[in-house]
Protein backbone atom coordinates (compact mmCIF):
# COMPACT_ATOMS: atom_id res chain seq x y z
CA UNK A 1 0.00 0.00 0.00
CA UNK A 2 1.20 3.68 -0.56
CA UNK A 3 2.49 5.48 2.46
CA UNK A 4 0.24 8.40 1.92
CA UNK A 5 -3.07 6.41 2.56
CA UNK A 6 -2.23 5.39 6.20
CA UNK A 7 -3.45 8.08 8.46
CA UNK A 8 -2.62 8.33 11.66
CA UNK A 9 -5.54 7.78 14.01
CA UNK A 10 -3.59 9.69 17.00
CA UNK A 11 -3.12 12.84 14.39
CA UNK A 12 -6.54 12.98 13.32
CA UNK A 13 -7.64 12.71 16.71
CA UNK A 14 -5.50 15.55 18.15
CA UNK A 15 -7.23 17.73 15.25
CA UNK A 16 -10.87 17.65 16.41
CA UNK A 17 -12.40 19.88 18.75
CA UNK A 18 -13.37 18.88 22.21
CA UNK A 19 -16.81 20.20 21.89
CA UNK A 20 -17.81 18.13 18.17
CA UNK A 21 -16.20 15.15 16.08
CA UNK A 22 -16.62 17.02 13.52
CA UNK A 23 -15.87 20.60 13.19
CA UNK A 24 -11.88 21.31 12.20
CA UNK A 25 -10.01 24.40 12.75
CA UNK A 26 -7.57 26.10 9.88
CA UNK A 27 -4.38 25.35 12.62
CA UNK A 28 -5.67 21.53 13.06
CA UNK A 29 -3.57 19.11 11.94
CA UNK A 30 -3.59 18.15 7.60
CA UNK A 31 -3.43 14.62 6.45
CA UNK A 32 -0.58 13.75 4.83
CA UNK A 33 -1.57 14.27 0.58
CA UNK A 34 -4.19 17.22 1.48
CA UNK A 35 -3.96 20.96 1.99
CA UNK A 36 -6.46 21.16 4.39
CA UNK A 37 -7.95 19.14 7.64
CA UNK A 38 -10.10 16.66 6.49
CA UNK A 39 -12.66 15.28 9.10
CA UNK A 40 -11.28 11.31 10.37
CA UNK A 41 -14.70 10.17 10.10
CA UNK A 42 -14.70 10.35 6.13
CA UNK A 43 -11.37 8.93 5.70
CA UNK A 44 -11.13 5.18 5.39
CA UNK A 45 -7.92 3.05 6.84
CA UNK A 46 -5.78 0.79 4.64
CA UNK A 47 -7.12 -2.10 7.04
CA UNK A 48 -10.15 -2.26 8.74
CA UNK A 49 -10.93 -5.30 10.03
CA UNK A 50 -15.06 -7.18 10.80
CA UNK A 51 -16.29 -10.16 11.55
CA UNK A 52 -16.36 -11.26 7.93
CA UNK A 53 -12.89 -10.79 7.83
CA UNK A 54 -10.38 -8.08 6.41
CA UNK A 55 -11.21 -4.88 4.09
CA UNK A 56 -8.18 -3.92 2.32
CA UNK A 57 -7.80 -0.94 0.26
CA UNK A 58 -5.97 2.09 -1.61
CA UNK A 59 -6.27 5.19 -0.54
CA UNK A 60 -9.74 4.18 -0.24
CA UNK A 61 -9.98 2.12 -2.99
CA UNK A 62 -11.55 -1.68 -2.41
CA UNK A 63 -9.23 -4.27 -3.45
CA UNK A 64 -11.33 -7.42 -5.16
CA UNK A 65 -11.32 -9.49 -2.28
CA UNK A 66 -12.65 -6.99 -0.41
CA UNK A 67 -15.53 -5.99 -2.76
CA UNK A 68 -16.23 -9.78 -3.18
CA UNK A 69 -16.68 -10.01 0.74
CA UNK A 70 -18.85 -6.93 0.91
CA UNK A 71 -21.33 -8.12 -2.28
CA UNK A 72 -21.81 -11.39 -0.67
CA UNK A 73 -22.50 -9.93 2.60
CA UNK A 74 -25.22 -7.28 0.90
CA UNK A 75 -26.82 -10.43 -1.15
CA UNK A 76 -27.15 -12.58 1.96
CA UNK A 77 -28.37 -10.08 3.61
CA UNK A 78 -31.05 -9.24 1.21
CA UNK A 79 -31.57 -12.97 0.66
CA UNK A 80 -32.61 -13.26 4.77
CA UNK A 81 -34.61 -10.06 4.24
CA UNK A 82 -36.23 -11.13 1.58
CA UNK A 83 -37.78 -14.29 3.08
CA UNK A 84 -38.89 -12.36 6.51
CA UNK A 85 -40.29 -9.55 4.78
CA UNK A 86 -42.54 -11.58 2.44
CA UNK A 87 -43.23 -14.03 4.72
CA UNK A 88 -46.73 -13.21 4.88
CA UNK A 89 -47.19 -13.08 1.09
CA UNK A 90 -45.20 -16.64 0.61
CA UNK A 91 -47.69 -17.92 3.72
CA UNK A 92 -51.06 -16.91 2.04
CA UNK A 93 -49.75 -18.32 -1.52
CA UNK A 94 -49.08 -21.68 0.18
CA UNK A 95 -52.80 -21.44 1.57
CA UNK A 96 -53.69 -20.98 -2.50
CA UNK A 97 -51.49 -23.87 -3.40
CA UNK A 98 -52.70 -26.42 -0.68
CA UNK A 99 -56.26 -25.37 -1.41
CA UNK A 100 -56.17 -25.37 -5.10
CA UNK A 101 -53.36 -28.63 -5.38
CA UNK A 102 -53.52 -30.34 -2.27
CA UNK A 103 -58.21 -30.20 -1.96
CA UNK A 104 -58.57 -29.72 -5.49
CA UNK A 105 -60.35 -26.73 -4.75
CA UNK A 106 -60.80 -23.78 -8.16
CA UNK A 107 -61.22 -20.22 -6.51
CA UNK A 108 -64.59 -18.84 -7.06
CA UNK A 109 -66.09 -22.07 -7.61
CA UNK A 110 -65.37 -24.39 -4.09
CA UNK A 111 -65.59 -24.24 -0.63
CA UNK A 112 -63.88 -26.11 1.99
CA UNK A 113 -65.74 -26.63 5.57
CA UNK A 114 -64.48 -28.58 8.33
CA UNK A 115 -67.30 -31.02 8.71
CA UNK A 116 -65.88 -32.53 12.11
CA UNK A 117 -63.27 -29.86 12.92
CA UNK A 118 -59.60 -29.30 11.67
CA UNK A 119 -57.96 -32.58 13.02
CA UNK A 120 -53.96 -32.77 13.78
CA UNK A 121 -53.42 -34.48 9.85
CA UNK A 122 -53.88 -30.74 8.65
CA UNK A 123 -51.04 -28.94 8.40
CA UNK A 124 -52.41 -25.47 8.78
CA UNK A 125 -50.56 -23.02 10.98
CA UNK A 126 -52.23 -23.10 14.65
CA UNK A 127 -55.20 -24.11 13.07
CA UNK A 128 -57.66 -25.23 15.87
CA UNK A 129 -60.07 -28.06 16.77
CA UNK A 130 -62.42 -25.76 18.50
CA UNK A 131 -64.25 -23.88 15.25
CA UNK A 132 -66.03 -24.79 12.25
CA UNK A 133 -64.25 -23.57 9.71
CA UNK A 134 -65.16 -22.54 5.73
CA UNK A 135 -62.46 -21.78 3.44
CA UNK A 136 -62.30 -20.55 0.23
CA UNK A 137 -59.92 -18.26 -2.27
CA UNK A 138 -61.65 -15.75 -4.51
CA UNK A 139 -59.55 -14.74 -7.81
CA UNK A 140 -60.67 -11.36 -8.85
CA UNK A 141 -59.00 -11.42 -12.03
CA UNK A 142 -62.35 -11.10 -13.94
CA UNK A 143 -63.93 -8.73 -12.18
CA UNK A 144 -65.38 -8.06 -8.38
CA UNK A 145 -66.70 -10.85 -6.39
CA UNK A 146 -69.57 -11.17 -4.29
CA UNK A 147 -69.70 -13.45 -0.83
CA UNK A 148 -73.30 -14.12 0.73
CA UNK A 149 -72.92 -14.78 4.43
CA UNK A 150 -75.41 -16.54 6.85
CA UNK A 151 -76.71 -15.35 9.74
CA UNK A 152 -75.13 -16.60 12.84
CA UNK A 153 -71.23 -16.82 11.52
CA UNK A 154 -69.02 -16.20 13.78
CA UNK A 155 -65.51 -14.44 13.19
CA UNK A 156 -64.79 -14.33 9.31
CA UNK A 157 -61.88 -11.83 7.42
CA UNK A 158 -60.75 -11.99 3.72
CA UNK A 159 -57.26 -11.01 3.63
CA UNK A 160 -55.50 -10.16 0.36
CA UNK A 161 -52.09 -11.74 -1.20
CA UNK A 162 -49.91 -9.96 0.93
CA UNK A 163 -51.86 -11.65 4.20
CA UNK A 164 -53.09 -8.01 5.07
CA UNK A 165 -56.66 -7.38 6.17
CA UNK A 166 -59.23 -6.88 3.28
CA UNK A 167 -62.93 -7.16 5.88
CA UNK A 168 -64.51 -8.74 8.79
CA UNK A 169 -67.66 -10.89 8.78
CA UNK A 170 -69.55 -12.49 10.75
CA UNK A 171 -69.38 -11.28 13.86
CA UNK A 172 -66.97 -8.48 14.37
CA UNK A 173 -67.71 -7.25 11.08
CA UNK A 174 -70.22 -5.09 9.64
CA UNK A 175 -73.11 -7.55 9.41
CA UNK A 176 -72.64 -8.24 13.23
CA UNK A 177 -73.68 -11.80 12.83
CA UNK A 178 -76.75 -11.10 11.17
CA UNK A 179 -75.55 -12.20 7.62
CA UNK A 180 -75.34 -10.29 4.70
CA UNK A 181 -73.89 -9.57 1.28
CA UNK A 182 -70.25 -8.62 0.83
CA UNK A 183 -69.07 -7.16 -2.78
CA UNK A 184 -64.93 -7.58 -3.01
CA UNK A 185 -63.50 -5.55 -5.65
CA UNK A 186 -60.07 -5.89 -6.59
CA UNK A 187 -57.01 -4.16 -8.32
CA UNK A 188 -58.20 -1.74 -10.92
CA UNK A 189 -61.78 -1.80 -10.67
CA UNK A 190 -64.55 0.28 -10.11
CA UNK A 191 -67.45 0.26 -7.51
CA UNK A 192 -70.72 -0.53 -9.47
CA UNK A 193 -73.44 2.81 -9.64
CA UNK A 194 -75.53 1.03 -6.66
CA UNK A 195 -74.17 -0.89 -4.13
CA UNK A 196 -77.52 -0.62 -2.05
CA UNK A 197 -77.55 -4.34 -0.18
CA UNK A 198 -73.60 -4.81 -0.23
CA UNK A 199 -70.98 -4.46 2.45
CA UNK A 200 -67.97 -3.00 -0.04
CA UNK A 201 -64.43 -3.78 0.35
CA UNK A 202 -61.48 -2.96 -2.13
CA UNK A 203 -58.15 -5.42 -2.10
CA UNK A 204 -55.19 -4.62 -3.89
CA UNK A 205 -54.97 -8.16 -4.90
CA UNK A 206 -56.32 -10.61 -7.26
CA UNK A 207 -56.42 -13.92 -4.74
CA UNK A 208 -57.63 -13.19 -1.80
CA UNK A 209 -58.52 -15.46 1.16
CA UNK A 210 -61.65 -16.03 2.84
CA UNK A 211 -62.08 -17.63 5.85
CA UNK A 212 -64.97 -17.85 8.19
CA UNK A 213 -65.56 -19.61 11.44
CA UNK A 214 -68.92 -21.45 12.67
CA UNK A 215 -69.40 -22.57 16.19
CA UNK A 216 -70.04 -25.58 17.96
CA UNK A 217 -73.72 -26.01 19.61
CA UNK A 218 -74.64 -26.29 23.33
CA UNK A 219 -73.70 -29.99 22.87
CA UNK A 220 -70.23 -29.40 21.54
CA UNK A 221 -71.55 -30.42 18.02
CA UNK A 222 -70.69 -28.91 14.17
CA UNK A 223 -74.22 -29.31 12.76
CA UNK A 224 -75.78 -26.55 13.17
CA UNK A 225 -72.48 -24.25 11.87
CA UNK A 226 -71.89 -26.94 9.01
CA UNK A 227 -75.76 -26.48 7.78
CA UNK A 228 -75.39 -22.94 8.22
CA UNK A 229 -72.63 -22.74 5.72
CA UNK A 230 -73.56 -25.51 3.31
CA UNK A 231 -77.02 -23.79 2.98
CA UNK A 232 -76.64 -20.46 3.00
CA UNK A 233 -72.93 -19.52 2.14
CA UNK A 234 -71.97 -18.53 -1.34
CA UNK A 235 -69.34 -16.98 -3.47
CA UNK A 236 -70.16 -15.83 -6.85
CA UNK A 237 -68.81 -13.31 -9.39
CA UNK A 238 -71.13 -9.60 -8.93
CA UNK A 239 -71.25 -10.29 -12.95
CA UNK A 240 -73.35 -13.01 -12.48
CA UNK A 241 -75.12 -12.35 -9.17
CA UNK A 242 -78.50 -12.62 -11.19
CA UNK A 243 -78.71 -16.07 -11.68
CA UNK A 244 -75.40 -17.27 -9.27
CA UNK A 245 -73.73 -20.44 -10.34
CA UNK A 246 -74.09 -22.94 -7.75
CA UNK A 247 -70.80 -23.52 -5.10
CA UNK A 248 -69.54 -27.06 -4.36
CA UNK A 249 -68.52 -27.87 -0.90
CA UNK A 250 -65.53 -30.19 0.06
CA UNK A 251 -65.53 -31.51 3.73
CA UNK A 252 -61.55 -31.26 4.80
CA UNK A 253 -61.84 -32.49 7.55
CA UNK A 254 -58.87 -35.38 7.91
CA UNK A 255 -57.22 -34.66 4.60
CA UNK A 256 -53.09 -34.61 4.91
CA UNK A 257 -52.68 -31.49 2.89
CA UNK A 258 -49.77 -28.95 3.64
CA UNK A 259 -50.73 -25.17 3.24
CA UNK A 260 -47.23 -23.66 5.39
CA UNK A 261 -44.73 -22.09 3.38
CA UNK A 262 -40.91 -23.64 2.35
CA UNK A 263 -37.63 -23.19 4.99
CA UNK A 264 -35.75 -23.77 2.39
CA UNK A 265 -34.32 -22.53 -0.77
CA UNK A 266 -38.37 -23.45 -2.29
CA UNK A 267 -39.59 -20.31 -0.51
CA UNK A 268 -38.18 -17.54 -3.10
CA UNK A 269 -39.84 -20.02 -5.93
CA UNK A 270 -43.13 -19.73 -3.85
CA UNK A 271 -42.51 -15.50 -3.89
CA UNK A 272 -41.65 -15.68 -7.32
CA UNK A 273 -45.49 -16.96 -8.25
CA UNK A 274 -47.08 -14.61 -5.93
CA UNK A 275 -44.84 -11.56 -7.67
CA UNK A 276 -45.31 -13.05 -11.49
CA UNK A 277 -48.87 -12.80 -10.75
CA UNK A 278 -50.01 -9.92 -8.71
CA UNK A 279 -49.90 -6.31 -9.33
CA UNK A 280 -46.44 -4.66 -8.64
CA UNK A 281 -48.70 -1.88 -6.71
CA UNK A 282 -49.35 -4.94 -4.40
CA UNK A 283 -45.84 -4.48 -2.45
CA UNK A 284 -43.57 -1.46 -1.80
CA UNK A 285 -40.76 -0.21 -4.15
CA UNK A 286 -38.77 -1.19 -1.63
CA UNK A 287 -39.85 -4.41 -1.02
CA UNK A 288 -39.58 -5.32 -5.07
CA UNK A 289 -36.24 -3.52 -4.98
CA UNK A 290 -35.34 -6.51 -2.28
CA UNK A 291 -36.32 -9.24 -4.14
CA UNK A 292 -35.29 -7.88 -7.39
CA UNK A 293 -31.75 -7.58 -6.19
CA UNK A 294 -31.36 -11.56 -5.81
CA UNK A 295 -33.63 -12.02 -9.00
CA UNK A 296 -37.09 -12.40 -8.43
CA UNK A 297 -38.58 -9.48 -10.38
CA UNK A 298 -42.25 -9.32 -12.15
CA UNK A 299 -42.15 -10.27 -16.20
CA UNK A 300 -38.40 -12.23 -15.79
CA UNK A 301 -37.46 -15.77 -14.69
CA UNK A 302 -36.22 -16.25 -11.17
CA UNK A 303 -33.14 -18.73 -12.45
CA UNK A 304 -30.29 -18.03 -10.26
CA UNK A 305 -26.77 -19.91 -10.85
CA UNK A 306 -25.49 -22.69 -8.57
CA UNK A 307 -23.67 -19.62 -6.56
CA UNK A 308 -26.50 -17.65 -6.21
CA UNK A 309 -28.73 -20.52 -5.32
CA UNK A 310 -26.40 -21.48 -2.46
CA UNK A 311 -25.87 -17.95 -1.25
CA UNK A 312 -30.22 -18.10 -0.74
CA UNK A 313 -30.15 -21.22 0.69
CA UNK A 314 -27.76 -20.00 3.08
CA UNK A 315 -30.11 -16.76 3.54
CA UNK A 316 -33.19 -18.25 3.83
CA UNK A 317 -31.27 -20.98 6.95
CA UNK A 318 -30.74 -18.06 8.70
CA UNK A 319 -33.62 -16.44 7.98
CA UNK A 320 -35.45 -19.44 9.48
CA UNK A 321 -33.26 -19.20 12.49
CA UNK A 322 -34.13 -15.38 12.62
CA UNK A 323 -37.68 -16.15 12.80
CA UNK A 324 -37.73 -19.25 15.32
CA UNK A 325 -35.87 -17.26 17.60
CA UNK A 326 -38.35 -13.97 17.88
CA UNK A 327 -41.46 -16.15 17.93
CA UNK A 328 -39.56 -18.44 20.69
CA UNK A 329 -37.74 -16.08 22.49
CA UNK A 330 -39.10 -12.43 21.70
CA UNK A 331 -36.74 -10.33 23.45
CA UNK A 332 -39.31 -7.54 23.30
CA UNK A 333 -40.98 -7.12 27.04
CA UNK A 334 -44.06 -6.33 24.56
CA UNK A 335 -44.74 -9.82 23.65
CA UNK A 336 -45.33 -10.84 26.67
CA UNK A 337 -48.79 -10.71 28.28
CA UNK A 338 -47.82 -10.19 31.99
CA UNK A 339 -45.15 -8.59 33.68
CA UNK A 340 -41.91 -10.41 34.46
CA UNK A 341 -42.80 -12.60 31.35
CA UNK A 342 -44.99 -14.61 33.78
CA UNK A 343 -46.18 -17.93 32.74
CA UNK A 344 -43.77 -17.07 29.36
CA UNK A 345 -47.43 -16.19 28.24
CA UNK A 346 -47.16 -14.47 24.67
CA UNK A 347 -49.50 -12.64 22.41
CA UNK A 348 -49.10 -12.36 18.31
CA UNK A 349 -49.34 -9.03 17.78
CA UNK A 350 -46.82 -7.01 20.05
CA UNK A 351 -47.68 -3.37 20.45
CA UNK A 352 -51.38 -4.32 19.88
CA UNK A 353 -51.51 -2.98 16.32
CA UNK A 354 -52.81 -5.47 13.53
CA UNK A 355 -50.30 -3.80 10.85
CA UNK A 356 -47.32 -4.11 13.24
CA UNK A 357 -47.29 0.09 13.75
CA UNK A 358 -45.13 1.51 16.16
CA UNK A 359 -46.27 4.62 18.01
CA UNK A 360 -49.36 4.91 15.05
CA UNK A 361 -46.53 4.45 12.38
CA UNK A 362 -44.37 7.43 14.35
CA UNK A 363 -42.06 4.67 14.84
CA UNK A 364 -42.47 3.02 11.54
CA UNK A 365 -43.25 -0.79 11.55
CA UNK A 366 -41.92 -3.15 13.92
CA UNK A 367 -40.84 -5.97 11.62
CA UNK A 368 -40.58 -8.17 14.35
CA UNK A 369 -43.71 -8.46 15.28
CA UNK A 370 -44.89 -9.03 12.01
CA UNK A 371 -42.19 -11.67 11.77
CA UNK A 372 -43.43 -13.38 14.84
CA UNK A 373 -47.36 -13.61 13.75
CA UNK A 374 -47.01 -14.68 10.83
CA UNK A 375 -43.99 -17.38 11.68
CA UNK A 376 -46.70 -18.70 13.63
CA UNK A 377 -50.35 -17.74 12.47
CA UNK A 378 -52.79 -16.95 9.55
CA UNK A 379 -55.91 -14.55 9.34
CA UNK A 380 -54.50 -10.89 10.05
CA UNK A 381 -57.69 -8.72 11.28
CA UNK A 382 -57.64 -5.96 13.82
CA UNK A 383 -60.63 -8.01 15.82
CA UNK A 384 -57.89 -10.19 16.93
CA UNK A 385 -56.45 -6.87 18.57
CA UNK A 386 -59.20 -4.68 19.50
CA UNK A 387 -60.67 -4.70 22.34
CA UNK A 388 -64.38 -6.00 22.13
CA UNK A 389 -65.95 -7.15 24.99
CA UNK A 390 -68.09 -10.48 23.96
CA UNK A 391 -66.96 -10.50 20.32
CA UNK A 392 -64.71 -12.35 18.70
CA UNK A 393 -61.25 -14.04 19.86
CA UNK A 394 -58.47 -13.38 21.63
CA UNK A 395 -54.84 -15.62 22.01
CA UNK A 396 -52.00 -16.10 23.83
CA UNK A 397 -49.37 -18.62 23.73
CA UNK A 398 -46.43 -20.45 25.70
CA UNK A 399 -43.41 -22.84 24.65
CA UNK A 400 -41.70 -22.59 28.07
CA UNK A 401 -42.51 -24.12 31.33
CA UNK A 402 -42.40 -21.78 34.46
CA UNK A 403 -38.88 -22.34 34.79
CA UNK A 404 -38.52 -20.92 31.14
CA UNK A 405 -37.79 -24.27 30.37
CA UNK A 406 -38.68 -25.64 26.41
CA UNK A 407 -42.03 -27.73 26.77
CA UNK A 408 -40.08 -31.64 25.97
CA UNK A 409 -43.32 -34.02 25.06
CA UNK A 410 -41.29 -36.57 27.25
CA UNK A 411 -41.88 -34.64 30.50
CA UNK A 412 -45.76 -33.98 32.21
CA UNK A 413 -46.96 -30.72 33.18
CA UNK A 414 -49.83 -29.09 34.47
CA UNK A 415 -51.83 -26.00 33.94
CA UNK A 416 -54.41 -24.39 35.90
CA UNK A 417 -57.54 -22.26 34.84
CA UNK A 418 -58.50 -20.35 37.39
CA UNK A 419 -62.52 -20.39 38.09
CA UNK A 420 -64.87 -18.48 35.76
CA UNK A 421 -62.47 -18.55 32.49
CA UNK A 422 -63.68 -14.70 30.51
CA UNK A 423 -65.15 -16.29 27.91
CA UNK A 424 -68.78 -15.63 26.95
CA UNK A 425 -68.79 -18.96 23.91
CA UNK A 426 -65.89 -21.11 25.08
CA UNK A 427 -62.25 -21.18 26.03
CA UNK A 428 -59.99 -24.09 24.74
CA UNK A 429 -56.26 -25.28 24.58
CA UNK A 430 -54.75 -26.55 21.60
CA UNK A 431 -51.42 -28.51 21.85
CA UNK A 432 -48.65 -27.95 18.76
CA UNK A 433 -46.10 -28.84 16.77
CA UNK A 434 -42.93 -26.49 16.80
CA UNK A 435 -41.72 -27.84 13.76
CA UNK A 436 -44.70 -27.36 11.55
CA UNK A 437 -46.93 -24.60 14.04
CA UNK A 438 -49.24 -26.94 13.07
CA UNK A 439 -51.21 -29.37 15.42
CA UNK A 440 -49.48 -31.79 17.50
CA UNK A 441 -49.85 -35.52 16.01
CA UNK A 442 -50.29 -38.65 17.67
CA UNK A 443 -52.52 -41.76 16.51
CA UNK A 444 -53.87 -41.78 20.10
CA UNK A 445 -55.06 -38.15 19.91
CA UNK A 446 -56.33 -36.55 16.38
CA UNK A 447 -57.68 -33.02 18.45
CA UNK A 448 -54.92 -32.70 20.99
CA UNK A 449 -57.09 -30.15 22.25
CA UNK A 450 -59.30 -29.33 25.25
CA UNK A 451 -62.70 -27.16 25.07
CA UNK A 452 -64.78 -26.13 27.83
CA UNK A 453 -68.23 -26.94 25.41
CA UNK A 454 -67.33 -30.29 23.57
CA UNK A 455 -65.15 -31.28 26.64
CA UNK A 456 -67.63 -31.27 29.62
CA UNK A 457 -66.22 -34.24 31.37
CA UNK A 458 -63.30 -32.78 32.47
CA UNK A 459 -62.60 -32.76 36.26
CA UNK A 460 -63.08 -29.32 37.94
CA UNK A 461 -61.10 -28.89 41.44
CA UNK A 462 -62.81 -27.35 44.25
CA UNK A 463 -62.50 -24.16 43.59
CA UNK A 464 -63.85 -23.91 40.06
CA UNK A 465 -60.67 -24.21 38.32
CA UNK A 466 -59.48 -27.02 35.86
CA UNK A 467 -55.98 -28.86 35.74
CA UNK A 468 -54.57 -29.55 32.06
CA UNK A 469 -51.91 -31.74 32.41
CA UNK A 470 -49.91 -32.89 29.01
CA UNK A 471 -47.32 -35.62 28.58
CA UNK A 472 -46.99 -39.25 27.24
CA UNK A 473 -49.57 -41.08 29.66
CA UNK A 474 -52.15 -39.70 31.59
CA UNK A 475 -52.46 -38.88 35.33
CA UNK A 476 -54.38 -41.62 36.72
CA UNK A 477 -58.20 -41.26 37.00
CA UNK A 478 -57.36 -37.77 34.64
CA UNK A 479 -57.75 -39.01 31.39
CA UNK A 480 -60.44 -36.00 31.00
CA UNK A 481 -57.63 -33.56 31.84
CA UNK A 482 -55.24 -35.01 29.76
CA UNK A 483 -53.50 -34.04 26.10
CA UNK A 484 -51.11 -36.60 24.86
CA UNK A 485 -47.36 -35.31 24.27
CA UNK A 486 -44.92 -37.18 22.51
CA UNK A 487 -41.66 -37.81 23.47
CA UNK A 488 -38.77 -36.48 21.64
CA UNK A 489 -40.93 -34.38 20.20
CA UNK A 490 -41.24 -30.44 21.38
CA UNK A 491 -44.50 -28.85 22.12
CA UNK A 492 -46.14 -25.12 22.49
CA UNK A 493 -49.42 -24.77 23.96
CA UNK A 494 -52.51 -21.54 22.73
CA UNK A 495 -55.21 -20.46 25.42
CA UNK A 496 -57.97 -19.36 23.31
CA UNK A 497 -60.84 -17.17 24.35
CA UNK A 498 -64.03 -16.96 21.90
CA UNK A 499 -66.26 -13.40 23.00
CA UNK A 500 -63.81 -12.48 25.43
CA UNK A 501 -64.77 -10.92 28.68
CA UNK A 502 -63.27 -7.26 30.43
CA UNK A 503 -61.14 -9.84 32.45
CA UNK A 504 -59.43 -10.79 29.77
CA UNK A 505 -58.41 -7.48 28.69
CA UNK A 506 -57.75 -5.76 32.43
CA UNK A 507 -55.57 -8.79 33.01
CA UNK A 508 -57.73 -9.16 36.72
CA UNK A 509 -58.15 -12.49 35.42
CA UNK A 510 -54.83 -14.70 35.06
CA UNK A 511 -53.79 -17.64 33.26
CA UNK A 512 -51.59 -19.98 35.64
CA UNK A 513 -48.16 -21.19 34.00
CA UNK A 514 -47.18 -24.73 32.63
CA UNK A 515 -45.38 -26.33 35.66
CA UNK A 516 -43.40 -29.46 34.77
CA UNK A 517 -43.98 -32.28 37.24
Amino acid sequence: MTAFTRFSTAALSAAVLAGSASALRAADVVPQGYNTPIPEDVLTPDRVKTRIGSFNYFDGFPNDDTMAKARRQVDLGRGVQTFLNFMPAASLEMLYVGHRDGYGMQPNRDIGVFEELMSSKSLWLTGNTDTVYASAFLDLSAGPMVVEVPAGTGPGTVNDAFFRFVVDMGGPGPDRGKGGKYLIIGPGQSAPANTDGYFVANTPSKINWLILRGFLDDEGKTDTAKNAFKGGLKVYPYAERANPPANNFKNLTDWETNTIHANNFKFYEELDEVIQREPSELFSPELLGMASAIGIQKGKPFNPSPEQKAMLTEAVAIGNATARSILFAPQDPKAYIYPGKAGYWQTGFPGGNHEYLVDGGNGGRDMDGRTLFFYLATVNTPAMVLEMPGVGSQYTFSSRDSRGSYLDGANSYSMTIPANPPANRFWSFVVYDPQTRSMLQSDEMPYPSKNNTRNTDMVKNADGSITLYFGPEAPEGLDANWIKTVPGKGWFGIFRLYGPGQEWFDRTWKLGSIEKI
